[in-house]
């Protein structure tokens, strides 16, 4: 029998959500994502410790920045040696409202990648989907550097990443369904709020449908699962990134996966087109209290762990 994450397969690319590299082989995705905190919890393990140490080693003397710089280039690189695709490496969060901080962050990540005989089209950059984040992605997309726009919760923000040229977005499907659920409390009803009518879910699928509508070539990126259901219902999404446990859970199970997400249901849905400067931007993810939340806690929670990973650097300097 087909496993379900072969049947994903066939509708969507699929990601492999981790800096654990050695744990994703055997489900051959097609790239992989990385996040501050994924390095930051791989480096803990043995398997890793060692890269870190050899990297911190190499570069000693140099500041804080650089050598991250180096420990992050030092995963793309080996992940790169598994998957066929792309890796995506992030900017610092603390970076999230800087537009020439971000930008010079990235042609740095890029001129490191090249360094090690990477080539520039295997990686992609992550910025947060602030307002200043989308401004350094459209600059850095025209020199040839491919973005990922992370930390995205609303249609304001993938309407602004599409305008701006983005090559990847990744609206955060699990994050959504959180904040919804705890918002509800008592009230929330499990079974009359998944599946199909996941608040995650829901925000992706149209997302997907607003891009396809008005063809924009930005691809979209579901991430953040808490349950197989979730990665389900948005077979036909053009790449989904998945933990390494969903991923098991999906290749252990051969239930039956079904194409959700096509461009030609797209055609007939009644969304219409928005405007994407600066004060209407800002305007409507204030209005947004779930994307406003959500976006400044990823931040913060980003900007802690780069913090707790410089510590755990200057313990072996």
């Amino acid at each position: 029998m087909t496993s379900a994450l072969d049947q994903l397969k066939q509708y969507t690319t699929v990601v492999a959500d981790t800096g654990d590299f050695q744990q994703f082989v055997q489900f051959k995705p097609q790239d992989a994502t990385t996040n501050p905190s994924l390095i930051l919890k791989a480096v803990q393990k043995d398997d890793y410790k060692p890269l870190l140490e050899k990297t911190v080693k190499e570069h000693a003397g140099k500041p804080m920045g650089q050598i991250i710089d180096h420990l992050l280039i030092a995963f793309g690189t080996e992940i790169l040696k598994i998957v066929p695709g792309r890796v995506s490496t992030e900017v610092d969060a603390r970076l999230s409202f800087d537009t020439k901080g971000s930008i010079d962050k990235g042609l740095e990540i890029i001129k490191l990648y090249e360094a090690a005989g990477i080539n520039r089209e295997r990686v992609l950059i992550k910025l947060a989907s602030t307002w200043e984040g989308i401004r350094a992605a459209e600059v850095l997309q025209k020199e040839g550097i491919r973005c990922n726009m992370t930390l995205l919760f609303s249609l304001a923000q993938a309407a602004a990443c599409a305008e701006a040229g983005a090559q990847l977005i990744s609206p955060f499907v699990g994050r959504i369904y959180d904040w919804y659920k705890k918002s509800a409390g008592a009230e929330w009803d499990e079974v009359k709020n998944g599946g199909a009518n996941d608040p995650g879910v829901q925000s992706v699928r149209r997302i997907y449908s607003y891009y396809k509508k008005f063809g924009y070539k930005t691809e979209v990126m579901g991430a953040s699962f808490r349950t197989v259901s979730q990665i389900t219902e948005l077979a036909g999404c053009d790449l989904l990134t998945i933990s390494p446990d969903l991923l098991k859970k999906l290749a252990d199970s051969d239930e039956k996966v079904e194409r959700k997400l096509s461009p030609d249901a797209a055609d007939n849905t009644d969304l219409e087109k928005i405007s994407v400067d600066e004060p209407t931007f800002r305007f409507a993810v204030n209005e947004d209290a779930m994307a406003t939340e959500k976006l400044a806690e990823g931040i913060r929670a980003f900007a802690a762990d780069a913090i707790k990973l410089e510590k755990l650097i200057t313990a072996l300097q």
